[in-house]
């Protein structure tokens, strides 16, 4: 049921119309299903946080280089919102360009090794969810790394409906994540769902969504975006998106 709502562009009220009271419960299941991996998420990211630079970029010093040219391009000027900062490599370079920038995480292990590494009046943290909070604010910039691929594709319009709300005039969300060319290296347990493994054996269910870039700048001009994906190298794509005018 999961793929017919994420890939016929449906509405759940067209859906249940079309299939009946069934498609009620399926609706259901999937949004709790959905809930559980996001939490098991949270948890997994919480439990990495200290080992995560390593595990995530290997040669840190190489990929903060890599991080600052990157940032570099795409200019993030003004007020910045990052979403899902992380460990704060990518906040570290954003600040370099930002007039402000306010980095949010779901993970307060995470949250602290980022404020103890940026030390910038211009920057300020919170631990929150993106689904759930409210900026109370607008930015002319929001980014986030690695963080488009684990958003469920029954929150994708939810999410980019935020983004919109919370962007000043002609302000741009800019995004770095993976491309569908890295999909082989993960271990799926379902559609959109995969597992992974900490230093220590646990496992955890983690939703990632590859970016395709053809299929998400398609995807997003359906829902009002005007959005150019570029590659650097063959492991990462960096994007920008504006809504249309």
């Amino acid at each position: 049921m999961a793929d017919v709502g994420a890939h016929s562009g449906w509405s759940r009220v067209q859906l249940v119309r079309f299939f009946g009271p069934q498609a009620a419960a399926w609706l259901c299941d999937d949004v709790r299903v959905t809930d559980e991996v996001l939490a098991d998420q949270v948890d997994y990211y919480r439990r990495r946080a200290g080992e995560y630079d390593v595990t995530a970029y290997g040669d840190v010093a190489s990929f903060r280089a890599r991080i600052a040219r990157l940032v570099a391009e795409v200019r993030p000027t003004g007020s910045v919102l990052e979403i899902a900062c992380g460990t704060g490599l990518w906040t570290e370079a954003l600040a370099g360009w930002a007039d402000t920038v306010m980095a949010i995480d779901t993970a307060p292990e995470a949250v602290a090794i980022a404020r103890d590494r940026v030390r910038s009046a211009r920057v300020s943290f919170k631990v929150a969810d993106v689904f759930s909070w409210d900026p109370g604010t607008r930015f002319d910039v929001i980014f986030f790394a690695a963080w488009l691929s684990h958003v469920p594709s029954s929150r994708f319009g939810q999410f980019w409906q935020l983004l919109g709300r919370w962007l000043a005039g002609n302000g741009r969300v800019l995004f770095v994540d993976e491309p569908v060319d890295e999909r082989a290296k993960e271990a799926y347990v379902a559609d959109e769902v995969v597992e992974r493994r900490l230093g220590d054996g646990s496992t955890f269910r983690v939703i990632k969504n590859f970016v395709d870039p053809e299929e998400l700048e398609l995807r997003l001009g359906r829902l009002g975006w005007d959005c150019v994906i570029r590659r650097d190298g063959s492991d990462l794509v960096y994007g920008e998106a504006r809504l249309a005018r």
